[in-house]
């Protein structure tokens, strides 16, 4: 992910040691104290929706405009965290005229039509029941960069340069981030990405089925970000990789929004400490603001 930082693809001696799902910090399998009352308040919210959903007329289009409401406040937010320029109204009258704005990037506008692609996409994905897999992660990276030829990171020197993106497969060059404390950080080695996202993979096969879904999705999206397997892309995947474990349950999508980007990058950052109880916490908090944005919806228009 971004992170407002600017990743550089520079050679490094210190390896990053390939972790085991087993008994690991990064892969909790207790539920954090501090998020019960969380995860019940968001399971509760799920069922009124469930609830006010059922009672809507079979040829009421609300719950197909929600959808669509919730396809462009996804695409904004996610996309506005990694820098993109376009307001929210930019951004719907892009997804629905397919009208550019005079004076943004066209760039951004790439990036918001194959978030929003990615988003059809996944809802295709879930109701066709199929298994969350590294093939699945790489065909969204390859969406999420499609027609993008390059990204900007930096050199040792601390030059911006223009690095060719490899759309669906994993980095073949380390990558870092600088935090907002200055310091670098590294991410998972190149030659150690199969390993570990099939060891992500294989948590959220085997917990998924005993953790409660919003914090098997947090764990998910904060491994897949640890880890970074591609060149770009790695923190709106790791949000769809999120949204589709919720999905997958019934639940709407965790959208983060952008005013919460700070919150959001010390959680990160807490985690990478060894608490990620703090961003478990931060997710649940983010997935109930979308659903009482939903449920404000539903009980305003039915």
């Amino acid at each position: 992910m971004n992170q407002s930082h600017s990743e550089t693809a520079t050679p490094t001696d210190a390896p990053t040691e390939t972790m085991s799902a087993k008994a690991s910090p990064l892969f909790p399998t207790e539920i954090p104290a501090e998020a019960e009352d969380f995860l019940r308040l968001a399971d509760d919210l799920k069922q009124q929706i469930d609830q006010i959903k059922q009672t809507l007329h079979p040829e009421s289009d609300l719950w197909t405009i929600i959808l669509q409401k919730l396809r462009v406040d996804w695409t904004y937010h996610s996309n506005s965290i990694e820098g993109s320029t376009l307001s929210r109204g930019e951004t719907m009258f892009f997804l629905t005229e397919g009208l550019t704005v005079e004076g943004k990037p066209l760039k951004d506008f790439l990036d918001a039509q194959n978030h929003a692609d990615a988003i059809d996409i996944l809802f295709d994905v879930v109701a066709q029941a199929r298994p969350i897999g590294e093939s699945f992660i790489k065909e969204i990276d390859a969406l999420l960069l499609n027609g993008v030829s390059h990204t900007v990171a930096k050199n040792q020197m601390g030059h911006l340069i223009k690095k060719p993106t490899n759309a669906g497969r994993y980095k073949i060059l380390p990558n870092h981030v600088q935090k907002q404390d200055g310091t670098l950080h590294q991410y998972v080695l190149p030659e150690q990405v199969g390993s570990e996202m099939e060891t992500l993979i294989q948590w959220i096969q085997a917990e998924i089925h005993h953790l409660p879904p919003i914090m098997v999705a947090a764990v998910a999206h904060y491994n897949m970000v640890r880890i970074h397997p591609f060149d770009d892309g790695n923190g709106r995947g790791a949000r769809i990789l999120m949204n589709m474990i919720l999905l997958q349950k019934g639940y709407f999508p965790a959208i983060i929004r952008r005013e919460a980007k700070r919150q959001y990058l010390e959680a990160l950052e807490a985690a990478d400490q060894g608490d990620l109880s703090s961003f478990i916490l931060f997710i649940a908090r983010q997935l109930i603001e979308t659903e009482q944005s939903v449920l404000q919806d539903l009980r305003s228009n039915s």
